[in-house]
């Protein structure tokens, strides 16, 4: 959808862009800040 060009592309552009945008905030968060938050908070 993101990379669309076809009829109706400049309305599913800009919600691909912001469900893509979720995605990868989501999994960098899941991966790397929770479990380091974790083991900042059990050694504290």
């Amino acid at each position: 959808m993101a990379l669309s060009t076809s009829a109706g592309a400049e309305v599913q552009r800009p919600l691909a862009t912001v469900v893509i945008g979720g995605l990868v905030t989501s999994t960098l968060l899941t991966l790397l800040v929770l479990p380091a938050m974790y083991g900042w908070i059990e050694r504290g």
